[in-house]
């Protein structure tokens, strides 16, 4: 077997390979050209950033079982191509943690002392003592948005320095919490408001792109500080300098932006803001762990000790996949929909299977919920292996029952969740031969269709009230593909499922939502 190392790593990686019996073929920096005939006679290929691997350069490979990106983002590597090809594709998430809160703590410091400022004034020949008196962190709140690893261990440095925490995230368990001395807030608007420092670590996404606009700095106390060390575009960079511009935000610290170099970026006008060239994962002991992480990982897929940290499909019997791939699609599309809609940290999850679907192989259905369930708010890595791994260190716990029980559909799959605001819960089930639908929402007989955009409000059963959403919507240009009606009785509550072509702004969900009768309005994207 022979493994292709295209970029630049420690010598350990070969070490690792060559103990293992693998040959190691080291050609850091390999040109596309002589990387497509190697790739032709290799068994792995190991990676960072450097190196893209294209669906053309994946087009002839018969031999290559797996690449591994010694890092967390797979941006560079076709991942749909390889999995069409049957390449597992694999990233070490875990050896840039204890570096990237390390940065983020020292932005911290140097936002409070001005340190970068002051150092340059010095070797500018100047004194200015006065100019540069900063503040204390101790006894000030850190405000954490996203709780995972990273953010885990920002927390664990904070408290050490007598900093108080509070917390978001909805996916993180209240047990998982209690042991870093962080104060869950129920909502990100409760973060906001008690903050003297705010620092973010959830991934980019379609959920988290610009959860920092204007209205959210609005909400935060005068003179708060920002830090930034996950990824450009969570928060408007624009709406950023206006509040630093206006001094309602004291200062920020950034070492990732929403064009990486930042040329011409308006904020690096300023003094107030501090920037550092992505440096989170930048330090010795971050490369060796992630090189090692990448060798044993690659190792162990080679010589048929199973995959980690895969990020793509993994392979599974393909008559039984191709039986279950209509409620694995529901499965997926349920998880995400229900951690749209419940609100706080997730305490519980149960998953109840009803009539012919469990007589199947229901493992593969419950770890495809788990995936939709996480996906909304971690990185690429949520997948069919991972997802039930992350459900568990996340504390998470999920009960199955499989019920004999007689019900309106051959099939049926219930979901709820229980936080700490209460329990949500929903039913789906297939329709013909691939039809997914969901039959329930919290106890509201439906019909919904899951498409990409859907607009779900809960409100009260009143005259006029679906040609106001429809005026609403149309007034915007947004056309209804689907719509579906449930109450409980006439005049009572009742929900409207309503599927559109396009994301709805926020502009148009606010209208929606100041409407007379309706309540609750979320926007899920699926």
């Amino acid at each position: 077997m022979q493994v292709l190392i295209a970029d630049e790593l420690p010598d350990i990686c070969i070490e690792i390979l060559e103990k293992a019996g693998i040959r190691a073929l080291n050609k850091p920096g390999i040109k596309a050209d002589e990387l497509k005939t190697i790739m032709t006679n290799c068994d792995g290929i190991i990676l960072r950033s450097g190196t893209k691997i294209t669906a053309s350069l994946l087009e002839k490979v018969e031999k290559l079982k797996a690449i591994c990106r010694a890092g967390v983002g797979v941006d560079n590597v076709d991942v749909p191509a390889a999995t069409k090809k049957g390449i597992v594709v694999m990233n070490t998430p875990e050896g840039n943690i204890t570096s990237t809160a390390e940065h983020t703590v020292a932005l911290l410091f140097s936002l409070s002392r001005f340190v970068p400022q002051a150092c340059a004034s010095v070797k500018a020949g100047k004194w200015e003592r006065k100019k540069f008196t900063g503040i204390q962190i101790a006894g000030k709140t850190l405000g954490i948005i996203g709780l995972g690893r990273v953010g885990r261990q920002v927390a664990k440095r904070a408290v050490a320095v007598e900093m108080k925490v509070i917390g978001y995230d909805p996916f993180i368990s209240p047990e998982i919490t209690s042991q870093y001395s962080i104060h869950i807030a129920k909502n990100l608007r409760e973060l906001l408001a008690q903050a003297d420092y705010i620092t973010i670590h959830v991934p980019f996404n379609s959920e988290t792109k610009n959860l920092i606009t204007q209205k959210e700095f609005s909400i935060m106390k005068p003179g708060v500080r920002i830090i930034n060390c996950a990824r450009g575009g969570i928060l408007s960079e624009e709406d950023l300098y206006n509040a630093i511009k206006s001094g309602h935000v004291a200062g920020a610290a950034l070492d990732v932006f929403d064009v990486e170099p930042p040329a011409g970026n308006k904020l690096l006008e300023l003094d107030q803001v501090i920037a550092t060239p992505h440096l989170g994962a930048s330090t010795e002991e971050a490369q060796f762990a992630v090189a090692v992480e990448a060798a044993e990982q690659m190792a162990d897929a080679l010589t048929g000790k199973g995959f980690r940290n895969a990020v793509n499909l993994p392979p599974y019997n393909i008559e039984e996949f191709n039986t279950l791939k209509p409620y694995i699609a529901l499965a997926e599309k349920m998880g995400s929909l229900l951690i749209q809609l419940a609100a706080g940290g997730i305490q519980s999850v149960d998953l109840v299977y009803t009539g012919e679907i469990t007589k199947k192989n229901i493992c593969l259905v419950t770890d495809s919920f788990m995936v939709g369930l996480l996906k909304p708010a971690l990185e690429d890595g949520v997948n069919l292996v991972s997802a039930p791994h992350l459900i568990a260190e996340r504390g998470i716990q999920v009960n199955i029952t499989t019920s004999s029980g007689v019900s309106d559909f051959t099939s049926l799959i219930s979901a709820k969740i229980k936080s700490a605001n209460g329990e949500t819960a929903i039913s789906g089930t297939v329709f013909g031969k691939n039809e997914p639908r969901i039959v329930d929402i919290n106890g509201y007989g439906v019909e919904a269709v899951l498409d990409e955009h859907m607009f779900i409000l809960f409100g009260k059963d009143k005259p006029g009230l679906i040609g106001n959403i429809g005026r609403v919507l149309g007034d915007k240009k947004i056309n209804i593909a689907h719509m579906t009606f449930g109450r409980r009785e006439t005049g009572g509550n009742a929900i409207t499922i309503i599927n559109v072509d396009a994301a709805v702004p926020q502009d148009c969900i606010r209208e929606i939502e100041q409407l007379d009768h309706i309540e609750e309005a979320y926007l899920i994207h699926l």
